[in-house]
């Protein structure tokens, strides 16, 4: 039998014997084999679909293998009792290389980008923001160095002088009773009454207190001495008397033992104590002073070390100064990663809808092709010119080959000639391949320099760090005196040294950027040369969407081959008609007009005849 179509000419010359009439039987000769065949194809096509759409979606293992067996044994199911299952999941294959292939491709250069060179940059700049914040970390590290050195010696004679606090109180009270003791000392040497509130007037001073009584001290001396004199003389007039027993001779030797008026001459140094007056002018404001700091130092003495914590203000992202810089920002990194995971997952699930949709765009197809005669009803297939050629052998009205005017409307499935009606596909298709060229361009230039930029400062930015601090106090207090001692007790604390010497460098904060591998840029130029392939190749597997349905509907085939080629003698009848009647006068016109038009229900007939 000699073959109807391009495809069964094809299959008849390549493939084998047996295989060709596997393919082109009727299933009422070899039904067993047809159901097999079928099932099989279901099964392929279900098992292709649901990788397309599961092996993106985060699914556990067993739920993919329960869902993988349920999908593709209903698609097995269908596959083998029903034509359109059939036809729709070969209908996925046009629509792959095409339109859709093209938008899945896409979305899978967008992944590349994103998992590429989207995060190597988010990724070099974490790592540069991280060393730049470890660098942070140093400085704020040498600085609590430093200022803990520096502090220190404050800190440790704050502890001494309260570890010496016991020892100071009994200094203290030693201070306290030795003065006392010399001030009782210094009064009663002087004759002097202790002070006593209201002994005298209430508004003299303690130096006009201490002038009065030194006043008052001189009379009383010179009569002391007046009346030590006397007794004096009448000690050594009764010596006298006893040593010369005899009378009267007694009283003549010792008659100078009489002389006690003598002693009113001291009553001449009177004068001269009053105009020198043993008293300092500032011995009454000193003797105050020294009270008031003795009773003070007398008092208990206690020591007590206060820290005064101060909040700082808040830097990155509300990191306190004293917090470490790098957890900050990588808390800060943390959540940009989060949101980019996100973001993949997103792109993910765009990419299993995307496969759906191939599929959608294949039962879409097929649905139109079944309901509307003139939907991609447009080709001048092999059937189209076996009628021709019979109408051409009997003699009766044939179109090819077409007129000019003709060519437009119809498409050649073997013609490399892009229709004008498919140049609207092409142009979309060129759009989107410059758009998705020109991001990855822009995108992996960024990141070659961003790497290149990050690896020139890292490798140009070691710092090597040397503190050095010290001190060194050193006073000495001499003497065995009572200020002496306590002096050396409270003077000693400051008596302290230290030294600080730390050489370290930001080894440990450099962070070489990592370069984009060389598979990420072979891969993007790969997807990008299959969407220009995709879009250059649109216009051809498209056509192969009718070769796929006339496989399965032959019977639906030659109708529509039928009402175009119909549709288009019509349409050569009325042209003719219309020329001859702008070329003919008004009254012939009509009446050929009308023959014309019954012309054609017969023509209508006998190409329904033909067909």
């Amino acid at each position: 039998m000699a073959p109807h179509s391009t495809l069964e000419r094809i299959s008849l010359t390549f493939l084998p014997q047996l295989l060709h009439r596997l393919l082109f039987s009727r299933p009422a000769e070899v039904r067993v084999a047809h159901l097999v065949l079928r099932a099989l194809c279901g099964g392929l096509s279900g098992a292709v679909l649901f990788w397309g759409v599961c092996h993106s979606l985060p699914l556990t293992f067993d739920l993919q293998l329960l869902l993988a067996a349920v999908f593709i044994a209903v698609c097995v199911v269908g596959g083998a009792l029903t034509s359109s299952c059939r036809c729709s999941a070969f209908l996925m294959f046009p629509s792959l290389l095409g339109s859709r292939g093209r938008a899945y491709l896409m979305l899978v250069v967008l992944s590349l980008l994103y998992g590429g060179p989207v995060a190597n940059v988010q990724r070099n700049v974490e790592r540069a923001a991280l060393s730049l914040s470890c660098n942070l970390d140093l400085q704020v590290h040498h600085g609590r160095l430093l200022w803990r050195d520096a502090m220190r010696p404050f800190v440790l004679i704050t502890k001494q002088l309260m570890e010496d606090e016991e020892e100071f109180e009994t200094e203290a009270m030693d201070v306290s009773r030795n003065f006392q003791n010399i001030r009782d000392e210094v009064v009663l040497q002087y004759g002097y009454d202790r002070f006593k509130p209201g002994h005298l007037a209430a508004s003299n001073s303690t130096q006009d207190q201490f002038t009065y009584r030194t006043l008052m001290q001189c009379d009383s001396v010179v009569d002391e001495g007046v009346k030590r004199c006397g007794n004096w003389f009448s000690r050594k007039w009764a010596e006298c008397m006893e040593a010369i027993p005899v009378p009267v001779i007694n009283h003549i030797l010792c008659v100078s033992m009489k002389f006690s008026f003598l002693c009113d001459v001291m009553r001449v140094m009177t004068p001269w104590c009053r105009q020198h007056i043993p008293v300092e002018g500032n011995f009454g404001q000193l003797f105050d002073r020294l009270n008031v700091s003795v009773d003070l130092l007398s008092r208990e003495f206690s020591t007590k070390l206060v820290l005064k914590e101060q909040q700082q203000q808040a830097v990155l992202d509300g990191a306190l100064l004293e917090e470490e810089f790098t957890e900050a920002v990588k808390g800060s990194f943390l959540r940009l990663t989060e949101t980019m995971k996100l973001l993949k997952e997103v792109l993910q699930l765009l990419l299993s809808f995307t496969f759906i949709s191939i599929f959608s765009q294949g039962f879409g197809y097929l649905h139109q092709y079944q309901r509307d005669v003139r939907f991609d009803n447009v080709y001048i297939t092999t059937y189209f010119r076996q009628i021709d050629a019979r109408r051409k052998k009997s003699g009766k009205l044939y179109l090819l080959p077409l007129k000019a005017s003709e060519r437009k409307k119809f498409i050649d499935p073997w013609s490399l000639r892009i229709h004008p009606e498919e140049l609207q596909q092409v142009t979309s298709g060129v759009f989107q391949v410059l758009s998705v060229s020109l991001l990855s361009v822009l995108l992996l230039t960024l990141d070659f320099s961003v790497f290149h930029v990050l690896d020139i400062v890292s490798r140009h930015t070691f710092t090597q760090f040397n503190l050095t601090s010290g001190h060194q106090v050193d006073i000495r207090v001499g003497g065995a005196s009572m200020m002496a001692r306590l002096l050396r007790k409270t003077v000693s604390a400051f008596n302290s040294s230290s030294s600080l010497s730390i050489q370290t460098d930001n080894r440990v904060c450099m962070s070489l950027p990592s370069p984009l591998p060389s598979g990420v840029y072979i891969s993007c130029v790969c997807c990008v040369l299959l969407v220009s392939l995709f879009t250059c190749c649109q216009v051809y597997t498209n056509r192969l969407r009718r070769v796929i349905a006339a496989f399965y509907y032959p019977k639906r085939e030659k109708r529509r081959v039928l009402f175009l080629y119909n549709l288009q003698i019509q349409r050569r009848i009325s042209s003719s008609n219309r020329k001859r009647f702008v070329s003919r006068p008004g009254g012939r016109t009509a009446s050929g007009e009308e023959q014309t038009l019954g012309q054609l229900p017969q023509f209508k007939g006998s190409a329904g005849l033909i067909g």
